[in-house]
């Protein structure tokens, strides 16, 4: 191990490990660890016991046992702090909260595709100050503390320098919980977007999306109607590496509203507008004021 020479902290496993954050680190073995457990059982999906929550909703045995090994490492640290994950539900009451989200792209996992991540936030009274988004397939692990920055692995991070909606890719997600009621505005939404961005990506794991904005592999990123493990992590990830993450009218209660509209500065401004648009019956005029700022690069692939 090797000392940094900017802040002290150790450098392990290819993750800064800050020696002043000690949540965070238990953070980030955490994720570490019940992302091994997932890889672990990817083999035995198909014989793996799998319930449902609701419409389009999927819990299995790995989610369980990820969340039950996280929360055995904060409790080990922290017995008396907050909880809120998303298998568990709410308990405890302390000025620290820490916001879970074991296996995020449960449904991607069980058909084996290879998009879903471990979450974990904690929030202070009203502040995210730590925030972890580990990929176990890739082995990325996305970390941000309040005032610190943002890394992926032992690199900071920025969102990318796009300046135009036009030319920008974008992520999104479909509410599964309520996709009847929704399904026509959102596909509406959805068609407006894709005729006026370079392209629209949908992977189905938001924490791992709005970690994807934090580093710049996606300009932009919007979804409504998530939870707070869904997202909380993500959103102290942008923040710290230069971008915005509000909601469609620009404000900053995410966790209380489940909507999300992140990206850089630039494209973050123009993807509020144009999805204010669309929600008040005005997309061709959004689409139209995005586009004239910077047109769709020849031939671009979507």
């Amino acid at each position: 191990m090797r000392r940094c020479a900017r802040f002290p902290c150790l450098l392990r496993a290819g993750v800064r490990i800050v020696m002043s954050a000690p949540m965070l680190n238990i953070a980030i073995a955490a994720a570490r660890e019940a992302g091994d457990i997932i890889v672990r059982r990817m083999d035995r999906v198909s014989s793996m016991q799998v319930d449902i929550k609701g419409q389009n909703d999927f819990v299995s045995a790995v989610d369980h046992a990820a969340e039950q090994s996280i929360l055995e490492a904060i409790y080990k640290a922290y017995p008396q702090h907050e909880i809120l994950a998303e298998e568990s539900g709410a308990f405890g009451q302390h000025a620290y909260q820490w916001i879970i989200d074991p296996l995020d792209g449960t449904t991607n996992y069980l058909h084996g595709c290879p998009q879903f991540a471990v979450s974990i936030a904690v929030r202070h009274r009203d502040r995210i100050i730590h925030g972890v988004v580990y990929d176990p397939l890739r082995q990325e692990m996305f970390s941000a503390s309040r005032g610190y920055g943002a890394r992926l692995n032992d690199r900071r991070i920025r969102v990318g320098r796009q300046r135009y909606l036009a030319q920008a890719l974008l992520g999104t997600g479909l509410p599964f919980r309520n996709l009847e009621r929704r399904l026509d505005s959102c596909l509406s939404t959805l068609g407006t977007m894709c005729s006026t961005a370079a392209g629209v990506r949908c992977f189905s794991a938001a924490s791992l999306d709005l970690a994807w904005v934090a580093c710049g592999r996606l300009d932009g990123f919007w979804e409504c109607e998530l939870q707070p493990w869904d997202m909380a992590a993500g959103l102290l990830l942008i923040r710290e590496s230069g971008g915005m993450a509000t909601t469609l009218r620009q404000r900053e209660d995410c966790l209380q509203s489940g909507e999300v509209v992140a990206g850089n500065p630039d494209v973050h401004g123009q993807l509020c507008k144009c999805l204010r648009d669309c929600m008040d019956g005005g997309a061709p005029r959004g689409a139209r004021a995005a586009a004239a700022q910077g047109g769709r690069p020849g031939g671009a692939r979507r």
